[in-house]
């Protein structure tokens, strides 16, 4: 004897609907848990990007006094170069010597000092 096929829908469908419940639950769990903790993982990546770490700070100090100091390095060649010139009678030289020197005076004072090895 076979049942009409509308009897044999109501049968399956209460099946299928706790099969589908137990199969989401751990879909609509871990959809729950982030939506939760998004926030949270955009504050702290938010703070991340907007604090520099220590050794951040140090590696961008070191660049800049690198760079200074290649910068004194060029204006002493250049002062160098023109004190010859002055030297062989170029009066130009001697005022461009001048320049450089004065901006030289400047920079020295933002390279810190090197401790003596002993």
């Amino acid at each position: 004897m076979s049942l009409p096929i509308g009897c044999a829908k109501r049968r399956i469908a209460p099946f299928v609907v706790v099969a589908f419940a137990f199969i989401l639950q751990g879909c609509l769990a871990k959809a729950a848990v982030d939506v939760v903790t998004a926030p949270v993982r955009v504050a702290g990546k938010a703070v991340d990007l907007a604090t520099t770490s220590q050794s951040e700070a140090d590696e961008k100090r070191g660049r800049e006094i690198r760079k200074r100091e290649e910068e004194l390095g060029k204006l002493k060649r250049d002062y160098e170069k023109q004190q010859q010139d002055c030297a062989n009678g170029d009066r130009r030289g001697c005022e461009k010597a001048q320049k450089i020197y004065a901006e030289m005076q400047v920079l020295i004072p933002s390279i810190p000092v090197e401790p003596e090895e002993r």
